[in-house]
């Protein structure tokens, strides 16, 4: 369906009247919010030696190798981490160069690669949780109630 200009310009003007600017904006917010947060994120990781994205995914490896039982594929754990599969091997790459985890081919399938984590990378991964997890404390604290904010998250999310 193609919607031709005048028509284009009147969805405009009615979400635009609909808020009050910027600010009434929910989405437009949590933009805000997240690029404050990812900030946040950033500057307790950074003694660590770890981007975020990087935490993420060693994060997911220690997580499903180690708490879950897993031994993770790959996708798996783009999968888990909601992570693009291209990117998630570049950086998977990169944790394993720094030997915080291992990638070994997968028995069954030659296009995989199984994951696991190193004594080096399980240790790292523990305290990059701790400090991340002391961060989101500090920077959530001001949305009131924990457990009703999980809730509205995980609506969020789906």
């Amino acid at each position: 369906m193609t919607v031709d200009g005048a028509a284009a310009s009147t969805v405009v003007e009615r979400a635009v009247a609909g808020t009050a600017g910027p600010d009434e904006s929910p989405g437009f917010l949590l933009w805000r919010v997240t690029l404050r947060w990812q900030r946040v994120i950033a500057a307790a990781l950074r003694p660590l030696g770890l981007t975020h994205v990087q935490f993420v995914l060693l994060a997911s490896v220690w997580w499903l190798a180690s708490v879950a039982g897993e031994g993770p594929a790959q996708r798996r754990v783009a999968e888990h981490a909601g992570t693009d599969p291209m990117m998630t091997s570049q950086v998977l790459r990169t944790l394993e160069g720094r030997r915080l985890i291992t990638r070994a081919p997968d028995p069954e399938d030659s296009r995989a690669r199984r994951l696991g984590i190193t004594p080096a990378g399980a240790e790292l991964a523990q305290r990059a949780i701790a400090v991340v997890e002391a961060a989101d404390a500090g920077f959530f604290a001001a949305a009131g109630d924990r457990r009703e904010l999980l809730r509205t998250m995980h609506r969020l999310v789906g």
